[in-house]
């Protein structure tokens, strides 16, 4: 049996007691003055004032030795303490777990049942306090309260074992064997306080509520990266329909428009999209996805519009909304993660976005002028870089350039391509100080040239495709063999040097390498041929079909080359092998390449290859007749 503390000994006089609770009370409505004042600075500095004395009125309880009859009004600042201070700091700490960890001792304290339990952290507390036979009634509702902290403070650092628990705990018998989080928040049910109880910034029905939006906003987006669609459209509503801020809201709206397009309704999921964007000012993951939407539907005007809506709207501050002083469900959200489908990126990852949108689509001019703002953006030192990339892995400094420098190839500006090369090796030669000597000691065979990157490559590759376009042969071809210098002077030990920079990791593949082997081949190939050099046009399109088999680019190039030099038999066998794999089911191609080399090899693509296979079989025919 329990033996609790002589009240005559330890329990302050009834009129200290009122005065702590008119102190508690005062503070309280302090807070929620400061609560409604639209000056910030006042504001935060009422809140602060609150803060401190809820901080110094718990001292002086704690000052005591723990009593009955003053554990309601102690546990009440506790709870009124952690609220503010989770609030002002817009998140928890280990500072609030301590706070719920001494009011649970203070309680077990007066039911002297310490003892061994100190060793059992926070779980075991919970467990003693609630399973105390000896547990004051008048204590239940208080204790619901601080329960509610405990449950968002673990909710806020995904401790969900504990928290689970700690609510089939609270819940008793009626829901013992269920683990579901959001049934157990529903099944819960704080005991209501007295009328004249102490004053709270937020109650236990309050905090539950909270904490029902937030599961169930947390659960849908779980279910939704996991693919359980259904589920998640409906843990989504449940969130839409609870306790939301705007900024709130605007989350679940957009997080519901991307479940619905993914489930194959496009209108219902726009609808939720134009809802989020009315709902507040937070329209950068509503317009994403709403780009995502306008791709998946094929309507690519409309996913150019809302990518250059995105980037409008990344480049206003917006003030942030007053928060409550108040635990909200933004404070129980987890961080926001770079590889969400809500999160938008920053300014340079959408204008790069919208840039290599548009040279994919076929809007060359639009893409040259959006990598060219892009371009300033980045080189400017305030704009935040956004290099290591985003998930997927998106492109690093070089790789930029090289597509800003194809876009303004294809858009006819072969001279502002070579400028903005120009301007990639002179900003990048500084991490390649062997740079100058590389060149020279791959001409003299040296035995062991230094690792030279793939872009390095790629830049020539580039330079020799807009010389190419002004009509400068000579510059071309040149351009064209440094860059198959490079590449072929590379050896399996530079792979071997470690780990892949971010720029490195899209084009070292064997695939890209390949590619970008075979793109330098056939370009310098179609030089040749420009300049009646057909013998050497030969050698460039056999070795490139050699380096990279799965391109028929090569061979169709190589057709032709033959059938002009009259080589009329190997034509003949060439066409045919051609022929029968025109006849065989075509399979997607599983691998890709940096954009900057898909532009590259769209360029040396041949026109019409039915057309010169069936040119070709036209004159077979003709000299059979003959």
């Amino acid at each position: 049996m329990s033996h609790q503390t002589p009240l005559g000994s330890l329990v302050p006089q009834a009129n200290c007691l009122d005065l702590w609770r008119d102190k508690n009370d005062q503070l309280v409505r302090q807070a929620k003055v400061a609560q409604d004042l639209s000056f910030h600075l006042r504001r935060q500095q009422l809140a602060q004032d609150s803060l401190e004395g809820l901080r110094r009125l718990l001292d002086s309880l704690q000052g005591l030795p723990a009593a009955v009859p003053v554990l309601p009004l102690e546990l009440t600042v506790i709870c009124n303490f952690i609220t503010l201070r989770a609030s002002l700091a817009q998140g928890f700490t280990e500072d609030q777990a301590q706070d719920i960890h001494r009011g649970l001792e203070r309680v077990l304290e007066t039911q002297e049942q310490l003892g061994p339990r100190l060793e059992c952290g926070l779980r075991g507390l919970w467990s003693s306090v609630l399973c105390a036979s000896s547990l004051q009634p008048e204590l239940l509702p208080v204790l619901h309260h601080l329960a509610g902290l405990q449950i968002a403070f673990w909710l806020s650092t995904d401790c969900l074992e504990d928290l689970t628990l700690l609510l089939q705990t609270l819940n008793g018998s009626q829901s013992n064997a269920s683990e579901d989080l959001l049934m157990l928040l529903k099944t819960w049910n704080p005991p209501a306080k007295e009328s004249n109880a102490p004053l709270t910034l937020q109650d236990a029905w309050g905090l539950r509520a909270v904490l029902l939006t937030a599961s169930a906003y947390r659960q849908g987006l779980q279910e939704l990266i996991t693919g359980s669609l259904p589920r998640a459209l409906s843990s989504l509503h449940e969130a839409a329909s609870g306790l939301c801020s705007r900024t709130v809201l605007v989350q679940v709206y957009t997080a519901l428009g991307t479940c619905l397009r993914k489930m194959g309704s496009p209108q219902r999921a726009l609808l939720y999209l134009v809802a989020a964007l009315k709902g507040g000012s937070t329209w950068g993951p509503p317009l994403m996805e709403a780009s995502r939407l306008y791709q998946q539907l094929g309507n690519t005007a409309a996913e150019l519009e809302s990518l250059e809506l995105l980037v409008e709207a990344l480049s206003i501050t917006h003030s942030s909304e007053i928060s409550h002083l108040l635990i909200g469900v933004e404070l129980l959200l987890p961080q926001p993660d770079p590889a969400s489908l809500l999160h938008c990126g920053t300014q340079s990852q959408v204008k790069h976005l919208l840039a290599s949108r548009c040279l994919q689509t076929g809007r060359a001019e639009d893409a040259a002028e959006h990598y060219l703002d892009l371009l300033a953006l980045l080189l400017d030192d305030s704009e935040p870089k956004f290099f290591p990339p985003h998930c997927p892995p998106g492109p690093c400094m070089p790789e930029v350039f090289l597509e800003a420098a194809a876009a303004l190839i294809q858009a006819g500006r072969a001279q502002d391509a070579l400028t903005i090369c120009e301007e990639l090796f002179s900003r990048m030669s500084v991490l390649l100080p062997k740079m100058p000597r590389l060149w020279e000691d791959a001409r003299k065979g040296t035995k062991e040239s230094p690792h030279c990157p793939p872009w390095v490559s790629a830049m020539h590759l580039l330079q020799g495709q807009a010389w190419m376009r002004l009509g400068a042969q000579k510059e071309a071809i040149s351009e064209f063999s440094r860059c198959l210098e490079l590449l072929f002077q590379a050896s399996p030990k530079d792979k071997e040097q470690g780990p892949a920079s971010n720029c490195e990791q899209g084009c070292t593949s064997d695939m890209a390498l390949q590619q970008l082997r075979a793109a330098a081949l056939i370009s310098r190939g179609l030089e040749w041929v420009a300049s009646d050099q057909d013998t050497k046009a030969l050698q460039d399109f056999l070795l490139s079909i050699q380096v990279c088999p799965g391109n028929q680019d090569a061979s169709f190039h190589l057709l032709q080359t033959l059938r002009k030099l009259g080589r009329r038999d190997e034509a003949t066998a060439l066409w045919r092998r051609l022929e029968a794999q025109t006849k065989l089911p075509q399979e997607n191609a599983t691998w890709s390449v940096p954009l900057y080399l898909e532009t590259c090899l769209s360029w040396i693509h041949p026109p019409d290859r039915e057309t010169l296979l069936e040119e070709f079989r036209t004159s077979l025919l003709e000299t059979c007749d003959l």
